[in-house]
């Protein structure tokens, strides 16, 4: 739970990792219940009703230009926007 914190960069104290801790016990016994009652029989699912995508063609339309795109970003670099470094990533 700790290492998941980290990741997530969410200030924890050992307190609400044994209290946090214990409900995702909980998540996932809930979940192995679920497993253990659907059988062979049981369709997998995604989602519990019924749905279907929407398409559209994909039609080349004219766009914002590069420059133009740029234009408004507080920093860019090379032709793309400039972000500040996350987790540790070397350049």
């Amino acid at each position: 739970m700790a290492r998941l914190a980290a990741l997530a960069r969410i200030d924890m104290t050992d307190e609400d990792l044994d209290r946090l801790g214990g409900q995702l016990n909980a998540i996932v016994d809930a979940v192995a219940t679920v497993a253990e009652v659907a059988g062979e029989d049981v369709p997998a699912t995604s989602h519990p009703i019924p749905m279907s995508n929407v398409h559209r063609e994909d039609v080349v339309r004219p766009s914002l230009a590069q420059d133009a795109a740029l234009s408004g970003a507080p920093e860019a670099e090379d032709g793309r926007f400039r972000v500040p470094q996350i987790l540790g990533e070397e350049a």
